[in-house]
Parts: C-alpha cells; sequence; structure tokens
C-alpha cells in the first residue's frame, strides 16, 4: 500500500497488482444535489481501526464457486469501515475427492482477514457433487439427501467447525434454501437444527444465524420459531436471517416488521438480520434487479437506504457485495453482474478492480456516523409533513445523547435526478443546539439557517428542510468528525485590506 500526499489530503493507492484509488478528498463523490444551504464541509471517513462497526456486515460471497477473487479487492477492505465480512464455507471446492479436505484456500482468506482486523461469518453453504445425493453446489441446489451424503455434510461442518474454532465466532446456515420448491418449512428447520447442533458441540459460544432465507418469509419463521421453541432449542441460534430484493428497498419493510413480531413472540433475544441485498450499479443481463438501467448513482441511493432501513427496524444489515461478481455455471445468474462496491473485470482478467464506485464512499459516510457510537430510538417522536412518504427513523450519540433525525423520500426507487422536495419535521424532546444537514452519498455537511429552526416548549420544528430519496439527516455539528469546507477556510483565512 502506497500513499501520496497532494496538499494536506493522503491519498491511499491501493497496490494489489492493479492500483486503484481510494479518493480521500473531499470532492469524492459529487452530484448535482444543491439542497440551498451554507456547506461548511465533508464527512471524514473511518476505518475499522477507528471505529468499532458490530451492526454492518460486508458480502465477500461465492468465492467458493470462484465467482470472485478476495485477494483482489482485499486491500479496499479496512478502509470502508465495515469490520465483518461474509464468507461461504464451500464444501465441494474444499472436498473435490471423498475424504480428502483442502482448506487451503479458506485458510488464506480467513488468515488475511484478520491480519487486517476483520471479522468472519461463515457460512455453510452448499451441497457436494462428490457424493451421490450430495446436493447442489449453487444457487437453489437441494441439500444433501442420501445417508452417505448426510453423514460427509456432517463430517465436514465438524471438520471445518474444529478448524476455525478459535477464529470465527459468527456462523451462517445455508443460503436461501426456501429457493428450492422441494425444501420444506419443515425440512429448512431440520437442516439447520442439524447443523447447529454440530457447530455448537465445537464451539459452544458460537453465534449462529439461522434460516437465511430468500425473503422475511413468515410462514416459514413461525414454523422454525415454534419448532425451536418447543423442542428447547431456542439457544442454538442468534439471529433469523433474511434476504431481500425489491426495486424500492423500502417495501421489504412490513414484512421484515411482522418478522421481527413472530421472532419476539418466541424469543425477546433473538435477533433480524438482513444477511445479503444490493443493487447494480449498471444494466446487466441477469441477477436479482437486473434489466433496470441501474447507475452508480441509484446503486449508491439503494444500498445506503436499505442499510439505514434495516437497522432503522432494528436489524443487523449485510450490504451485498464488496466485489462484482462473474456467474459461470448456473442459470439463473450469468455473466458478470454489477452489485459490488468495486468495478471489477471478469475471471479472465484476474478479477482485477478497475475503479472504485460511488457507493463504496456512500457507505464509508453512512459507517463513518452510524456505528457502535450511535443507537436507536425506538419510537422516535416525529411528525412529518410532506407531499410524499418520508421514512424517518431517530438515532442518538451514546456519550452525549445528541439525536440524529434520519430521513429520505421512500415513495419511490432511487432516481438518476437529485431534486428535493421540502418537509417539516416536528420533535417532541428535541435539543439540536448547532444543528446541520448531512448528505450521505456525498458526505456533504450542511448549516441549517436559523430562520428554519423554532423551539415551543419541548418541540422543536425544522421548516422546509430538503428531502430526496437517499439518505439525510439532521444532527448537531460538534457530534461529526468533518474537514471543513475550503471556501470557507479561506474566507477565514484571507488577508483583509
Amino acid at each position: 500500500m502506497k500513499k501520496l500526499i497532494v496538499g494536506m489530503t493522503i491519498i491511499t493507492l491501493v497496490t494489489a497488482g492493479f492500483a486503484q484509488v481510494i479518493d480521500n478528498t473531499s470532492t469524492r463523490v459529487q452530484t448535482t444535489l444543491n439542497p440551498g444551504m451554507t456547506h461548511l464541509g465533508t464527512l471524514i471517513p473511518k476505518n475499522i481501526h477507528e471505529i468499532n462497526t458490530s451492526r454492518w456486515t460486508l458480502g465477500c460471497e461465492t468465492i467458493d464457486r470462484e465467482y470472485s477473487d478476495y485477494n483482489a479487492f482485499k486491500e479496499y477492505l479496512p478502509a470502508l469501515g465495515i469490520k465483518r465480512i461474509r464468507l461461504q464455507g464451500g464444501w465441494a471446492r474444499t472436498e473435490k475427492d471423498p475424504g480428502i479436505y483442502d482448506f487451503g484456500w479458506l485458510d488464506n482468506i480467513i488468515n488475511d482477514a484478520r491480519s487486517r482486523g476483520l471479522e468472519i461469518w461463515l457460512e455453510t453453504s452448499y451441497g457436494n457433487p462428490a457424493y451421490p445425493g450430495g446436493g447442489g453446489r449453487t444457487l437453489s441446489g437441494g441439500f444433501p439427501v442420501s445417508e452417505e451424503a448426510l453423514a460427509a455434510w456432517d463430517k465436514w461442518v465438524e471438520t471445518m467447525a474444529t478448524r476455525y474454532k478459535d477464529k470465527v465466532r459468527d456462523w451462517s446456515m445455508w443460503n436461501e434454501p426456501d429457493g428450492n420448491k422441494k425444501h420444506t418449512a419443515a425440512i429448512i428447520t431440520d437442516f439447520n437444527i442439524r447443523t447447529a447442533e454440530i457447530i455448537k458441540r465445537v464451539i459452544p459460544d458460537a453465534r449462529i444465524g439461522g434460516l437465511v432465507l430468500c425473503g422475511p418469509r413468515v410462514e416459514i419463521i413461525e414454523h422454525f420459531m415454534k419448532t425451536l421453541a418447543e423442542g428447547n432449542k431456542l439457544g442454538l441460534f442468534h439471529w433469523v436471517v433474511y434476504h431481500n430484493y425489491t426495486r424500492n428497498p423500502d417495501d421489504v419493510y412490513p414484512g421484515v416488521i411482522k418478522a421481527r413480531e413472530i421472532i419476539r413472540k418466541y424469543s425477546p433475544a433473538m435477533k433480524l438480520w438482513q444477511g445479503e441485498s444490493g443493487a447494480q450499479s449498471e444494466w446487466c443481463q441477469s441477477g436479482a434487479l437486473s434489466r433496470y438501467p441501474w447507475t452508480e448513482l441509484t446503486q449508491a441511493k439503494w444500498d445506503t437506504r436499505r442499510m439505514l432501513g434495516d437497522i432503522g427496524h432494528d436489524a443487523d444489515s449485510a450490504v451485498f457485495t464488496a466485489a462484482d461478481l462473474e456467474y459461470r455455471t448456473t442459470s439463473f445468474h450469468n455473466g458478470l453482474v454489477r452489485y459490488g462496491l468495486l468495478k471489477t473485470a471478469g475471471a479472465a482478467e484476474g478479477f482485477k478492480v478497475l475503479k472504485v464506485k460511488m457507493a463504496y464512499y456512500a457507505v464509508q459516510n453512512v459507517v463513518s456516523v452510524f456505528n457502535d457510537a450511535v443507537e436507536l430510538i425506538p419510537e422516535y417522536s416525529c411528525e412529518v409533513t410532506c407531499t410524499k412518504a418520508v421514512a424517518t427513523f431517530g438515532h442518538k450519540f451514546k456519550k452525549t445523547g445528541q439525536q440524529i433525525l434520519l430521513f429520505w423520500d421512500k415513495s419511490g426507487a432511487s432516481g438518476n435526478t437529485n431534486d428535493t422536495i421540502p418537509a417539516t419535521f416536528k420533535i417532541k424532546g428535541g435539543v439540536f443546539k448547532n444543528p446541520v444537514w448531512v448528505d450521505t452519498l456525498t458526505g456533504d455537511v450542511y448549516e441549517i439557517p436559523a430562520g428554519k429552526v423554532t423551539v415551543d416548549g419541548d418541540i422543536v420544528t425544522f421548516k422546509d428542510i430538503p428531502v430526496y430519496d437517499a439518505p439525510t439527516f439532521i444532527t448537531d455539528k460538534n457530534d461529526l468528525v468533518f474537514e471543513e469546507s475550503v471556501v470557507r477556510v479561506f474566507e477565514r483565512t484571507k488577508i483583509k485590506k
């Protein structure tokens, strides 16, 4: 890793074979957004050694099928600020010949990630065609079903858990089992219990995510939770995991709310986790949400709305995915799909990183503020007046108690324009001494004019505040770390005649 110092700004060059710049300047993201307020500065991104970020996970999936290459993008991970990465165990890659294990590929990834300060979330997907009835090794492939294959599955899970028991705390079940029509709620539940019991026997304090469904399917979650409760097995699982892909990221949350209610009915301690969800950055022929006219701007909006919507609904959240993927062995996914925060070439060119996308910097901005130093305010008292539906959430900084009012236009899918509409927010019990308005895409911090803020008793009103289809928030200037605007520095320091 090399660094160039340009003025007072450090730009990091990643030298993993192909040098691409992680831009740390205040103009790293530029859009047409104009909120009509005075620009104060830009958020300073934080790497994983500067903050704790237990609520976030970054997808590093599909390496088990060699659809991506960890070595091509590993240098870009710490600067993002997300501490935990999701990997898939890859039975078929590890045990190509029955009884012979080669964990070398996974050892290299886990050891390198840990050396960089990253934590691992290891998923037990998929099956192994080396065994008759061993199940499929790709998406929607079936569980192993023969006695021989199930015994081999048990042995592989136990071997993997034993190998990584001092390196991996968080585990996950088979990816999207409900995508296979043969997998009923009962079959999925039984296979989850079978696998989790093996891991818990080897690692008693393991934290395990169960189900890993294509979406928050309440009928499967209900059966799963009821079965666990009746069998006194709720302690096997720390999370219920769901995925979701909707063009408007806010459309999933009615289902998430129902899922959360079911989980809490049986286990108030068990958490909900959005374990895989993302949008593409350009038109692609295949994959979830494919064939829409995606751009880097709409991807960045989608990813940040999903992240902040998830934690706003008290669920942990994962960003899908670190780098673009090239699927080569499935019918549904075919060719390059552009979900990555990094744009990459395909397998023929070693998955080299071509550029850092806008979404990478937007995710940096989100994580730099919404990390373990901040907590959700349940049932935040905020009345909104706007011509469109607005998502609102309340958070606060744990150290100071300062509130954060988070909001965006949730009425439709992310668009390619950045036009704003005015909204009025009335917050009961709000305290904002030096309020600023922050855009998560650019990280830009703006001063809110005094004429837009009124205080009446314990009610703070923000009038005619710009809202658009990406997350923005209001908080106190003193609770943010940002680089001051060059214009303001000039105005303050210029020589007066």
